[in-house]
């Protein structure tokens, strides 16, 4: 005599239990799938993305390192991965067991290793991004050479070429001093603008120790 089998909760009402993880696993995908499809239009990146202000004081870096663990590890992307793998294992567990505790164990550690490893990813990703970002406040302290005069007090900007992060990066460049000629050597001494920073002549002792 044949076993009957046990229809698939994608077919029947079945168990209050598994229609939770059926809800879960359409949440979670469905979340996904709008995050992707958010990511194509160049919409779906404030999970990783984390602008600097405009005078240079990277206060979301700084805010990631303050805020709680706990809190930092969730995010739109690592709960939707969460509630798809708790609903997937969920469904295909309680296809091979039969007792309703230890799928459910299994359902949540799939959905916390899933929430974990994507929240790892964003992270690495993030670090990457942020290794990888030219900040204009490690200008600040290095000389640089005047490469379109500089007007004085403050009466306009110019351009200095900085060598910063191992590149030489041309800035624009106000002086509250004297103006500056091209070719003047000068010292980063301020950040007053996403790309203009406040020049000072380099002494003219230093300038001889540099040669």
């Amino acid at each position: 005599m044949t076993q009957p089998q046990r229809e698939s909760p994608l077919v029947s009402g079945g168990s209050p239990t598994e229609t939770l993880y059926l809800v879960c696993a359409a949440v979670g995908r469905t979340l996904l799938v709008c995050q992707f499809l958010l990511s194509l239009l160049g919409l779906g990146h404030h999970d990783i993305d984390h602008g600097h202000d405009a005078g240079g004081h990277d206060h979301d870096f700084d805010h990631d390192h303050h805020v709680s663990w706990y809190v930092g590890i969730l995010t739109l992307r690592t709960v939707a991965a969460a509630l798809t793998f708790f609903g997937i294992a969920g469904l295909a567990a309680g296809e091979v067991y039969g007792e309703p505790v230890l799928v459910f164990v299994l359902a949540v550690l799939a959905g916390a290793g899933a929430l974990f490893a994507v929240a790892w990813m964003m992270k690495a990703l993030h670090r990457l991004k942020a290794d990888g970002t030219l900040r204009i406040e490690r200008a600040v302290g290095k000389t640089g050479t005047v490469y379109l005069s500089v007007p004085g007090n403050g009466g306009g900007a110019g351009k200095v070429t900085v060598k910063v992060q191992n590149r030489t990066v041309e800035y624009l460049a106000i002086s509250r001093q004297e103006p500056l000629a091209t070719g003047t050597p000068v010292q980063v001494v301020a950040v007053v603008g996403p790309d203009t920073v406040e020049v000072v002549p380099v002494p003219q002792a230093q300038r001889i120790s540099h040669v």
